[in-house]
């Protein structure tokens, strides 16, 4: 029984002893996790999916992935344009990425005519790219009409922003 106390005696007085060293922390090998990038450390941007020219955030978010209409239009603007000659950029460089286009529409007009320039808006864009050399194997459309609005309003302000194509980015095989 003393054997057994005097060894957890020592034990305790060893692990008390343990936790009073201070400097134990400020050891030349620790990594400050806070730090910035430097030398071996962590660069942050590498961590932000927009950062990353590679990366579908970047595309949407950097290069752009809409391109709006004038009212009762499936003409490009040229704002619309220079927008996709970022998109057609991107996915030349990207070729494992493949484009779905959507077209939409404000809420004007019945749902069939909606859905005709929907389909009429998002065709301008594919023709377009491939125009600039995407792969038309890479590029499916779809119209979604009035169906889903970015902006629920009946003002002009919201119609501007629904009257749109919309280029959403998946990787995956040409089929």
């Amino acid at each position: 029984m003393t054997y057994f106390i005097k060894t957890a005696l020592v034990i305790g007085t060893l692990a008390l002893g343990a936790c009073t060293n201070a400097d134990r922390f400020d050891s030349a090998d620790a990594v400050d996790l806070n730090a910035q990038a430097g030398a071996g450390g962590i660069n942050q941007s590498a961590l932000d999916p927009s950062q990353n020219p590679t990366s579908p955030q970047y595309f949407s978010q950097t290069i752009g992935d809409r391109v709006l209409f004038e009212n009762d239009s499936s003409l490009l603007t040229a704002q619309g344009r220079a927008t996709l000659d970022g998109q057609a950029g991107w996915l030349g460089t990207n070729s494992d990425y493949l484009a779905v286009i959507e077209g939409h529409a404000d809420e004007k007009g019945t749902r069939e005519y909606n859905l005709a320039l929907g389909a009429r808006r998002a065709n301008a864009v594919r023709e377009y790219l491939i125009s600039k050399g995407v792969a038309s194997s890479r590029i499916r459309t779809v119209s979604y009409g009035k169906e889903r609005p970015l902006a629920v309003c009946s003002e002009e302000s919201c119609y501007a922003q629904n009257r749109r194509a919309v280029t959403i980015i998946s990787i995956g095989q040409v089929s």
